[in-house]
């Protein structure tokens, strides 16, 4: 499989951006004594999380990942995929489990669907 038949769900980068200027504003703090450099730790934290979490999806499974770790699925366990209220997407397994899709919009879903390679539903009519 190549990477182009990877569909791609990423948080906005901005808050990428933002993690670098708290850096950059936290560095004077943390210097000025040596227990404050833990303080850098959390702008350093929001800067990994924003580059990797999200969600990916293939015509084999959905992929979230998280700071720290991922988590595959199936597309045969996924029951239902849906928009909550906030307008973001969830999953819904075949054992009842509902998870929040990272970086994924209730507008995304289209795509996602199409990823698969099944067809979308003729909502029309």
């Amino acid at each position: 499989m190549s990477r182009v038949d990877t569909l791609r769900f990423r948080h906005n980068q901005a808050i990428l951006v933002a993690a670098i200027v708290a850096f950059i504003g936290a560095l004077p703090l943390a210097t000025a004594r040596s227990y404050l450099l833990p303080v850098l730790l959390v702008p350093v934290a929001v800067a990994v999380w924003a580059w990797r979490a999200g969600t990916d999806a293939d015509p084999r499974e959905l992929r979230l990942r998280a700071l720290t770790g991922q988590r595959r699925i199936a597309w045969e366990r996924v029951a239902e995929l849906a928009a909550d209220p906030r307008g973001r997407a969830v999953v819904r397994l075949d054992d009842g489990e509902r998870l929040v899709l990272p970086a994924v919009r209730g507008s995304d879903l289209p795509r996602l669907v199409a990823v698969t390679g099944q067809p979308l539903p003729d909502t029309t009519r």
